[in-house]
């Protein structure tokens, strides 16, 4: 069966990812920012496996790895996790700054440097979820763009290193998405969340399940999902 390593299976996109993978056999390994939350992990998607990794501490993750029995091959590496912290320019701090690029740009690359080898074995997928603001940045999305702009160039040159090793390498840009996110960006305006406004994380897990599972002929490289209402 192929095994797929999952980050941000707890909610949204990668809930929905990890779920339809999971129903229909596909081995998964989850990656959990400690073991209190590697816990809930396991129950939400039984029979999954756990790995404990912290993606606000990059710099600790290949220790991390050392101390656990990792996985001799996959089939894809999801990045789904993310966060965000609005602000502008004028007050970000440089700890928001940190925050935001430790997580959503150097915790991608590092988890992908640490994994390519067992991507490579099975000539396996790399998908990073991407955002709108991977395109283009608006007032008070600076700090978050700028890593999800970062994001696009990682995959990207990603894409070209390893063409030749078989792997493939795939970006999709959300709009906005109904998840806990979300709504945490809606309090971060000040303004009403209503889930039903946004793309349902199941539509989004369609189009990745879709690149997964695409024939060997051709690669979904950038795929842009908007909100259709």
């Amino acid at each position: 069966m192929p095994t797929h390593l999952i980050t941000g299976a707890g909610s949204g996109i990668g809930e929905a990812v990890a779920r339809r993978l999971r129903e229909r056999g596909d081995d998964l390994v989850l990656l959990a920012r400690n073991a209190a939350r590697a816990r809930e992990l396991a129950a939400l998607h039984p029979g999954a496996r756990t790995l404990v990794g912290d993606l606000d501490n990059p710099d600790r993750l290949s220790w991390a790895f050392g101390q656990q029995t990792m996985p001799d091959r996959l089939d894809s590496l999801l990045h789904v996790a993310g966060v965000v912290e609005l602000g502008r320019i004028g007050e970000l701090t440089p700890k928001a700054w940190h925050f935001q690029i430790n997580a959503n740009l150097i915790a991608p690359a590092e988890l992908t440097r640490l994994l390519l080898p067992q991507v490579r074995v099975s000539q396996g997928h790399v998908v990073f979820v991407n955002s709108g603001a991977g395109l283009a940045a608006h007032a008070e999305w600076g700090a978050y763009a700028a890593s999800k702009h970062g994001l696009k160039a990682l995959a990207d040159s990603l894409r070209h290193e390893e063409h030749g090793s078989g792997v493939r390498v795939t970006t999709v840009y959300p709009g906005r998405t109904a998840s806990p996110m979300q709504a945490k960006v809606h309090q971060q305006e000040g303004k009403e969340y209503d889930a039903s406004r946004w793309i349902d994380p199941e539509s989004v897990a369609t189009t990745i399940v879709m690149a997964l599972d695409l024939p060997r002929d051709a690669e979904v490289t950038d795929l842009t999902v908007r909100p259709g209402r």
